[in-house]
């Protein structure tokens, strides 16, 4: 399969596809990729964070991020099922740098024959799981995954290298040891988070050509 071809799709609902692996793998410019390669709705998890606007500032930055707990997993999979019956809704706008929701404010996301769910935890959860027509992982060392965590969150995250550093040694590396490299096992493919981004699309794209046709 070619970049830019169309998956033969012979189903009605969405084609699902779950994305996973560790902060920093790799999975978010994978999902991106192929979100663009197949036209496809993206929903990423990081939107579904609770909304901590109830605490203190400096209490929501200790909150563990990594742990299954800080999303709303419920109301994630309650949209991806809503997507898959070919509805809208109406997707939460999560500001990092306070970590709350915006206020009043959602993002209209629309179906397509597509549908693209990426995130750390996208094959941990079984509600989300059980929606998924294929799904990946996306494999990393840890010291891959904290060089490209920090230099995504001190750009735009409006965090310092220190903090990141702290945080990644206290709650994401344990948390992905416990609940992100276990979920690999449910995956479809498994694809390297070293390798080119052109060899991954490549390979999942033969993939997906086999599992629908």
């Amino acid at each position: 399969m070619s970049a830019g071809e169309q998956l033969p799709l012979y189903h009605q609902r969405p084609f699902i596809l779950g994305i996973g692996g560790c902060s920093g793998s790799g999975k978010t410019t994978l999902a991106r990729e192929l979100t663009s390669q197949l036209n496809a709705t993206l929903l990423p998890l990081d939107f579904y964070y609770h909304d901590l606007s109830h605490l203190p500032p400096d209490e929501r930055a200790q909150q563990n991020f990594d742990h299954p707990d800080s999303l709303e997993s419920d109301l994630l999979a309650h949209h991806v099922a809503t997507l898959a019956d070919g509805r809208a809704i109406d997707r939460p706008v999560y500001d990092f740098a306070t970590h709350s929701r915006v206020a009043g404010v959602t993002e209209s996301v629309q179906t397509a024959k597509v549908l693209i769910v990426e995130g750390i935890l996208a094959l941990h959860y079984e509600s989300l799981r059980k929606l998924y027509d294929f799904s990946i992982y996306v494999n990393a060392p840890h010291s891959l995954c904290l060089t490209r965590r920090i230099h995504r969150d001190v750009r735009e995250r409006g965090r310092s290298e220190a903090s990141v550093r702290d945080q990644y040694e206290a709650t994401a590396r344990p948390m992905a040891d416990m609940f992100v490299l276990p979920s690999a096992a449910h995956a479809t493919v498994t694809v390297e988070g070293t390798d080119a981004l052109d060899w991954s699309v490549e390979q999942i794209l033969q993939r997906l050509r086999r599992a629908i046709t």
